[in-house]
């Protein structure tokens, strides 16, 4: 698998840190030897990717690296040279094994994007969504290579976070799973597979988890503080459920609870909370925009 493509059709998030965030992963897999054609809407747009990209890779040479500045120059500009920041999709799909999709979370901008490069991808082309969110069979229905379509879920930090979900849909061959597999291997991570139900294994888990913290919260049960301090003392946990909201984003939360709610509207784990209602409406996001739950102060 000689040639990568993360396709990026919005620019959408909200600072700097995010922004840097969401490119980790072109950086990761062309540290890992891989080709990598980062495709933005404009050449302005990825000309900043790869300035953001490289940032990124200037902080992982440090740390793996350390003193000997020699090695750090060396792994950033043989890394660089291998990601092309380009505009042009359909021109890059022709010569791609496998195409990443990152852009933002709608279905129909997504089908356009499939649309648009299903029938200018080589037949062999694997195509993979990272959403977190929509299901991979919907997304894949616009394509001719069902068979050839699966979910490559990463997680921020991608440098650090070692875990890839590899999701089937029920048309993805064993051929098409055991490439993507063997990719993220290849990257250093750690592979578990899951079949294509709402927010695979982590999301399913984790965003009930921390909507039922903040009804908690809604009802008086227990303060902020208290709930995220029994999760962190009780149950070991790093971070608190209410805290962990703030940090994943209060609105990526009320988007990924409202899509499922929309979808399965009896299923009592997904339905709306005004509390988290009022909080997006206010435009408080967490961390990101300086108040959530928490305040905070933006760097």
């Amino acid at each position: 698998m000689n040639l990568l493509l993360f396709a990026y059709s919005q620019l959408w998030t909200l600072d700097k840190k995010l922004w840097e965030k969401k490119h980790a992963g072109s950086g990761v897999a062309a540290a890992s030897g891989f080709d990598v054609a980062l495709v933005e809407v404009n050449d302005q747009i990825a000309a900043k990717s790869l300035d953001s990209i490289k940032k990124s890779l200037t902080r992982v040479a440090r740390k793996q690296f350390k003193e000997n500045e020699d090695a750090q120059q060396k792994y950033i500009e043989e890394t660089i040279q291998r990601i092309d920041g380009t505009s042009d999709l359909s021109k890059s799909v022709k010569g791609t094994d496998l195409v990443i999709e990152a852009i933002v979370e709608n279905m129909k901008i997504k089908h356009e994007l499939f649309t648009k490069i299903d029938s200018a991808a080589p037949p062999h082309t694997i195509f993979a969504s990272n959403t977190s969110s929509l299901p991979i069979t919907e997304i894949a229905s616009v394509t001719k290579r069902k068979d050839r379509f699966g979910g490559l879920h990463f997680f921020n930090p991608v440098p650090v976070m070692r875990l890839l979900e590899v999701i089937r849909i029920n048309e993805t061959s064993d051929e098409t799973y055991k490439k993507m597999v063997a990719f993220g291997e290849a990257m250093g991570k750690t592979c578990i597979t899951c079949k294509d139900t709402p927010g695979f294994v982590v999301n399913r888990l984790l965003v009930p988890y921390m909507a039922e913290a903040v009804r908690m919260l809604e009802r008086g049960d227990a303060s902020a503080r208290d709930i995220d301090t029994a999760m962190k003392l009780g149950a070991g946990y790093p971070m608190g459920p209410i805290e962990l909201s703030d940090y994943v984003g209060l609105d990526t939360t009320h988007h990924i609870l409202k899509g499922w709610n929309e979808k399965y509207p009896n299923d009592p784990l997904f339905k709306p909370i005004k509390l988290l209602d009022k909080l997006v409406e206010e435009k408080k996001f967490g961390v990101k925009s300086g108040e959530g739950f928490y305040k905070y102060n933006k760097k």
